[in-house]
């Protein structure tokens, strides 16, 4: 976009003063744009001064905005917030406190749940800070009223193979219209004597699990993460790991805790950032999906983004001014300072773009706005990729370059419940994980180290499929047969 720029990304001495010059024809403090009355207290884009009052009204309006358009989460449907207790989640969570307060006009309709997992082990913190955050963000969960569930990034290692299949059946009500189900969720409330339509929030937050257990998981599960995460070969896969270990433990928490939607905190900044980021990871087939205010690929849970059209320095001011508390964690540890992870350069180039050029990010997002996820989804099991479940964008018996054959250990039979479809016996190389890996998860296993050191969920879900498609295989292969004299 700016060719002058040299090294170091500076695009001369001139362009510094030039950014602060004030725009002529208007006086300071600027009148709010919507009430024109109270002077405004921030300014979002150029001519858009919002006073606090018009500020709060119009990021409320946004969210719920946001949810009536799209018209995917049903009254009366248990929703998952997944917390990082970051800015984006936090101010996501206390939309939807405002959303269920008996004081509002309009309500919000859902049951909500809240779920925060612990990625301290990973992160570089120690067991006392890892205890101190878990301390901190349980008392913030415990102060909404809702039901809670605190998880640990070790639990990923435990969780069963079937995490990897999608769900029977799709989220909301099948057959049923949004409008119906409005009705019906309305008629309810009264014959339930609650005439105002309101929904029934939990009394207490409560954690989901046993109060004496210890906080942190054992000392041996960490240590088997840790090696999980060191043998991985760089820092991009290693945020691809992550990701998707932490995706799959909020999948399980709503499938066994009977949520049909997961709600998630990226904001438009960040999906600007991840579209690229995708891009550069040759995850481009599956944009919509990645970044698209819905995500489907589950099948009976679906992934919502309702702050997707939230700028990161809106949900900045909205935490300032209305003392929205926030946890945050620290980045994964690299020993690179300089373009530590093709995540964190993308990141950097983004946000360095938008301070020149303030129309950066929400282009970038405009322009995924144009993707359909049709390309991304799968109608067979053996058309999914086997760590994102979209759609197999590669032929299956194209093979990239593989490094030298790791050799899996022996399959159990008695894994995942389900005997029947295990290999009675033989091991399988890491040659055989290609077909069932789509092309930007291929490039990403290539440097997710030995096999040995994969979850087991994964192993075990490998060795499944692969044992239906040798079996499919062979009975697709009939002998040939010498015919009787005089059979026809």
């Amino acid at each position: 976009m700016c060719e002058a720029a040299g090294e170091d990304g500076d695009c001369g001495a001139d362009t510094a003063p030039a950014r602060r010059r004030r725009a002529p024809g208007h006086s300071y403090p600027r009148p709010c744009v919507k009430c024109g009355q109270g002077s405004a207290a921030l300014l979002i884009r150029l001519g858009d001064a919002f006073c606090r009052g018009c500020f709060r009204e119009y990021f409320v309006h946004k969210f719920r905005a946001m949810l009536g358009k799209n018209r995917v989460i049903f009254p009366g449907e248990k929703v998952l917030l997944a917390l990082s207790g970051g800015p984006a989640s936090s101010a996501m969570l206390r939309q939807v406190q405002e959303g269920l307060s008996r004081e509002t006009a309009k309500r919000l309709r859902f049951v909500p749940g809240l779920i925060y997992v612990d990625e301290g082990a990973v992160r570089g913190q120690s067991p006392a800070q890892r205890e101190q955050s878990l301390a901190r963000m349980e008392s913030l969960l415990q102060a909404t009223g809702f039901p809670y569930y605190l998880a640990h990034l070790e639990q990923a290692l435990e969780l069963p193979a079937s995490i990897l299949r999608p769900g029977q059946g799709g989220s909301g009500e099948p057959g049923r219209s949004y409008k119906e189900a409005v009705e019906g969720f309305i008629q309810q409330q009264r014959q339930e004597g609650d005439g105002d339509g309101g929904t029934a929030l939990p009394g207490l937050g409560t954690q989901v699990g046993d109060p004496a257990a210890p906080r942190l998981p054992a000392a041996a599960r960490t240590q088997e993460l840790l090696r999980l995460f060191e043998a991985v070969e760089t820092s991009t896969a290693r945020e691809e790991l992550l990701q998707m270990l932490r995706t799959h433990l909020i999948l399980q928490t709503a499938r066994t805790r009977g949520y049909a939607k997961v709600m998630t905190g990226e904001s438009c900044t960040c999906v600007a950032i991840k579209l690229l980021t995708n891009l550069a990871l040759g995850r481009g087939a599956f944009l919509a999906v990645d970044t698209g205010f819905v995500d489907n690929r589950h099948g009976d849970v679906m992934v919502v983004r309702p702050m997707r059209e939230y700028m990161a320095k809106e949900i900045a001011f909205y935490n300032h001014f209305f003392d929205v508390p926030t946890v945050i964690a620290p980045p994964l540890p690299t020993k690179r300072r300089e373009k530590p992870s093709i995540h964190r350069l993308i990141e950097r180039f983004l946000l360095g773009l938008q301070e020149d050029f303030p129309s950066t990010i929400s282009t970038v997002y405009r322009t995924g706005e144009k993707l359909s996820p049709a390309p991304a989804m799968a109608s067979s099991e053996s058309q999914r990729c086997l760590l994102c479940l979209c759609a197999l964008d590669i032929d299956g018996e194209e093979e990239l370059a593989l490094e030298p054959t790791l050799i899996l250990e022996e399959p159990n039979p008695a894994e995942d419940g389900c005997c029947q479809d295990a290999p009675a016996a033989g091991a399988e190389s890491r040659a055989a994980f290609i077909p069932l890996l789509c092309y930007g998860c291929r490039l990403t296993f290539k440097e997710l180290g030995p096999l040995a050191t994969l979850p087991p969920y994964v192993r075990a879900e490998a060795r499944r499929r692969i044992h239906r498609a040798q079996v499919k295989e062979q009975s697709q292969e009939v002998p040939l047969e010498d015919e009787e004299p005089g059979e026809s």
